[in-house]
């Protein structure tokens, strides 16, 4: 009766108010991301690096996205996800804002390592508890809004690397990066722990008032029966083998292909962009400007995706999203204009992106209560080790002689693989109920 109490809340303030608390942290999140796609290049001329450690210096963070994602959603299974949240803002703060006074290329190897470990842990548990609170017939639009954070994460990161990076130089990038830490005040002060986690661990009296304030501040009055009922009670201990059990098999590989490949051609395509792009010989400063127009093709992607997923479905609209993912990369790869460039560039961003948004509604809700953040996790964790191989891949391609075009032509086909591994494993959960998936 309790998650039926939950579930009947009407849309209100506090939706909107937790959509936009989690909303800043993955904001922040990619705002640090992008910072260093930025800061490559001027580092690169800077220190003299080459191709394969400017790759290293981009694929690091992903290692410790990955060993990040998978223990903080593993933990957020048993000590709850609002304190792992909070934990993990505080890590990647910190660790961003010594990135600024590295002094050599091994020092910052080592802070964009803790960044990533920081980062990779709290957007998988973010995204898992947004969703838990989540009215079921609007949780896929609010997830992809959450998701749509991180595209102005990006304009932020590529308005920092505009402005402050020709004037002031890289460390300063890295230090407006660091304030995210002030923001972890915030959440303690706004963020309630998640109703059905307390109830997997049968804390009851804990999960019995976070309901009725919603109610009270929403103007609900319950005057049902306020009994919980022994099913909403389950507590388990999340275990690994559970994510291959019968019922869960052909989801986890579908989504550990598709986490692979989408991050693998994410990380790939964004880490190298302002390169590439300045690699075709534009001036440095025009580089930023076509990045930042490119970025900003990202929020209606996300947008459209928000309206798609809950009217089409997860499934189809992720394959649609990931196919067109595969055109634009094709044809970026063969722009040499600044005006194909440019288009096909904006294409990309925006099915590229929108298909993200999708990748994080869909993920948590494929698992139970009891391994949700633990499976969102894993299937980030595979994600990032796609996204360590990626820029480093990328380094080697480009040392090794090989153009624009080819670089693209294989993101193009990874799109299309994962896509086709959705349509052939998916499952729709549209509209449906958590519990009932």
């Amino acid at each position: 009766m309790l998650l039926q109490r939950l579930e009947a809340l009407p849309m209100g303030s506090f939706h909107y108010k937790l959509l936009f608390i989690t909303g800043l942290g993955w904001l922040f999140d990619a705002m640090d991301t992008g910072i260093i796609g930025f800061v490559l290049p001027v580092l690169g001329k800077e220190w003299g690096l080459a191709a394969t450690q400017m790759g290293a210096i981009g694929s690091i963070g992903l290692v410790g996205m990955a060993i990040g994602a998978v223990i903080a959603g593993s933990i957020a299974d048993r000590f709850g996800r609002k304190t792992v949240f909070s934990a993990t803002v505080i890590m990647y703060s910190i660790a961003t804002g010594l990135c600024a006074i590295s002094w050599s290329y091994e020092s910052l190897l080592l802070f964009r390592f803790f960044v990533g470990f920081g980062l990779g842990g709290e957007l998988p548990v973010a995204a898992t508890l947004m969703s838990e609170y989540a009215p079921t017939n609007l949780r896929g639009r609010f997830i992809v809004l959450l998701e749509s954070f991180w595209g102005v994460g990006w304009i932020c990161a590529a308005c920092i690397a505009y402005l402050f990076i020709p004037v002031y130089g890289w460390h300063y990038a890295f230090l407006i990066g660091a304030l995210p830490a002030i923001y972890v005040f915030f959440i303690r002060l706004h963020m309630p722990e998640s109703v059905r986690y307390l109830l997997s661990k049968g804390r009851v009296a804990e999960a019995q008032k976070i309901v009725s304030d919603l109610e009270n501040k929403l103007g609900v009055k319950y005057t049902g029966d306020l009994t919980v009922k022994p099913e909403e009670i389950k507590v388990e201990k999340p275990h690994l083998k559970d994510l291959w059990s019968r019922k869960y098999l052909a989801r986890t590989i579908m989504l550990w292909i598709v986490w692979f490949g989408i991050v693998y051609s994410y990380y790939g395509i964004f880490t190298w962009l302002p390169a590439i792009v300045y690699q075709q010989g534009f001036a440095f400063v025009k580089t930023f400007e076509y990045v930042l127009l490119i970025t900003f093709a990202q929020l209606p992607g996300y947008f459209c995706a928000a309206w798609l997923v809950d009217k089409i479905g997860r499934k189809y609209t992720l394959s649609i999203f990931l196919c067109m993912s595969g055109v634009a990369s094709y044809f970026f790869g063969q722009s040499d204009t600044a005006q194909m460039i440019i288009f096909w560039g904006c294409v990309m961003s925006f099915f590229n992106l929108g298909a993200w948004g999708v990748v994080y509604t869909y993920t948590p809700e494929l698992y139970p209560t009891s391994i949700r953040a633990m499976g969102s996790g894993w299937a980030a964790g595979i994600g990032r080790i796609g996204g360590m191989a990626a820029p480093f891949v990328v380094g080697i391609m480009l040392e090794a002689g090989s153009d624009m075009h080819t670089v693209f032509y294989m993101f193009a086909a990874v799109f299309v693989i994962i896509a086709i591994a959705v349509f052939s494993l998916g499952i729709e959960t549209k509209r449906k109920n958590l519990e009932n998936i």
